[in-house]
C-alpha cells in the first residue's frame, strides 16, 4: 500500500495501456482522488512539440537520435513529476521501461547509455507499481488496422515488436514485485475489473 504513488502504464502497441489508464483516471475522478497524469513522449507543451518530431512518419531518425529526443521530452517533465511527487498520484502513460524496452530490445541502442542519461535525469523519482500490458502479434495488428491513423512507431515490423515485448517481461522478470502483468488477450472488462482492484489495494 502506497500514500501517493507513481503508477505506470506499459506495453506495445494496441495492448490496451492508454484504455487502461483512462479507465483509472475515471475511477480516481469518481472517488475525488487528486492524481495527474502523464504521457511519454509527451506530458507538457514542450514534450508534445518533441511527440510530434519523433512520431512523425516523415521522419528516419538515427536511432540514438530518437533515444536522445525520447529522453529531451523526459527532462522536460522532471521539474512537474518532482514537483507532484509524493503529493499526488502520477500515472504515466510509458516511462524508463519503455525506453529500456524499445530503444535497447527493440533497436539495440546501448544500455549504459540509457541507464547513465536515465539516472541523470530522474534521480531520486521513484515507480512504485507498473501494469505491464501484454498483446499477441495477431491482435496487435487488428486493432492498430482500427486506428484512424498512424504514426512512425505504429509501423515498425513484427519483430520489432516482438523483441520490445520480450524486453518488456525481461524487465518484469527482474522486477516482480512492482509489476503487473495484464494479458490484453482476455475479455477487456475482465481486464478492467483487474486493474482497477489493484489500484485499490495499491492506495
Amino acid at each position: 500500500m502506497f500514500k501517493k504513488p507513481v503508477i505506470v502504464f506499459e506495453g506495445i502497441e494496441g495492448s490496451g495501456k492508454s484504455h487502461h489508464i483512462k479507465n483509472v483516471t475515471k475511477y480516481l475522478k469518481k472517488k475525488k482522488i487528486s492524481y495527474i497524469k502523464f504521457r511519454e513522449p509527451g506530458g507538457n507543451p514542450n514534450s508534445e512539440k518533441i511527440r510530434k518530431l519523433i512520431l512523425n512518419k516523415k521522419n528516419n531518425f538515427d536511432k540514438t537520435t530518437d533515444l536522445l529526443l525520447y529522453l529531451a521530452a523526459r527532462n522536460e517533465n522532471v521539474k512537474l513529476l518532482k514537483k507532484y511527487y509524493k503529493k499526488k498520484i502520477i500515472l504515466i502513460d510509458r516511462f524508463i521501461d519503455s525506453t529500456i524496452a524499445y530503444q535497447h530490445f527493440g533497436l539495440g541502442v546501448d544500455i549504459e547509455l540509457i541507464n547513465f542519461i536515465n539516472n541523470h535525469l530522474i534521480k531520486n523519482f521513484k515507480i512504485d507499481f507498473t501494469f505491464l500490458n501484454l498483446v499477441s502479434k495477431n491482435n496487435m495488428i487488428k486493432r492498430l488496422n482500427l486506428r484512424k491513423s498512424l504514426n512512425r512507431y505504429d509501423k515498425f515490423n513484427n519483430r520489432f515488436y516482438t523483441d520490445v515485448q520480450r524486453g518488456y517481461l525481461k524487465i518484469a522478470n527482474k522486477n516482480k514485485r512492482r509489476y503487473k502483468i495484464i494479458n490484453s488477450d482476455l475479455d477487456i472488462k475482465f481486464n478492467q475489473d483487474l486493474v482497477i482492484e489493484t489500484i485499490k489495494n495499491l492506495l
